[in-house]
């Protein structure tokens, strides 16, 4: 059970922050991670879901010093938060700070600890739909610069990068169902002609929306 002023602070300070990042990484994006991480923490009964739920809730904060360290700025915001200290001892907030630090898929090393890897695979939400446009959405508010075939490339490369046999993404939680959504997506990617249909679609109504 997640404390109500915890609850209460988390919803009207921290998820609110998400509103001014891109729209692959918005409120709904923090809510859907935490909604898996306590659907995986049915599994893990040793878990601490209020711990969970922080790391879940502020796993993206830093993406507001930019996305190449924003793992590691989102861990420097949660031990820098003393409102957290109403709830948490210095070492639970040491632990929940380290699993939004290894929450992120291109890191070279395994999460630190069970919290890590509950975050890091909820934050996987492999859904072939959502991926896929999650990814159109990203290069279109981090890149508008770029034409539509330079960003169809930028959209199948990065797609290939992590998500095909041999990409740097990995799974962390084997009572996850991303691994039967993760074969789906690289059925989708290892179609070329399928991919780029995808991605003619979503363009489209992605571009009409701006």
């Amino acid at each position: 059970m997640i404390d109500k002023d915890l609850k209460t602070y988390i919803e009207s300070s921290i998820l609110p922050q998400y509103d001014a990042f891109d729209t692959a990484h918005r409120r709904n994006h923090a809510e859907a991670v935490i909604r898996r991480c306590m659907d995986l923490a049915e599994f893990y009964p040793e878990i601490d879901r209020k711990m969970l739920y922080v790391a879940a809730a502020c796993h993206d904060l830093g993406l507001c010093q930019g996305r190449d360290e924003h793992h590691k700025n989102s861990a420097r915001i949660i031990r820098a938060d003393r409102t957290l200290s109403r709830w948490f001892s210095e070492t639970e907030i040491s632990i929940i700070a380290e699993a939004a630090e290894d929450h992120r898929a291109s890191l070279g090393h395994a999460p630190r600890t069970l919290y890590g890897r509950l975050v890091a695979e909820a934050d996987r939400l492999i859904d072939p739909d959502v991926t896929l446009r999650r990814t159109v959405q990203y290069g279109l508010s981090h890149y508008p610069e770029l034409p539509r075939e330079a960003q169809y490339t930028r959209f199948a490369t990065h797609l290939k990068d992590k998500y095909a046999p041999g990409g740097y993404l990995q799974l962390w939680i084997p009572e996850s169902p991303n691994s039967v959504r993760l074969e789906e997506l690289r059925h989708i990617i290892s179609d070329e002609a399928a991919l780029r249909n995808r991605f003619d679609l979503l363009y489209e109504e992605e571009t009409a929306a701006l």
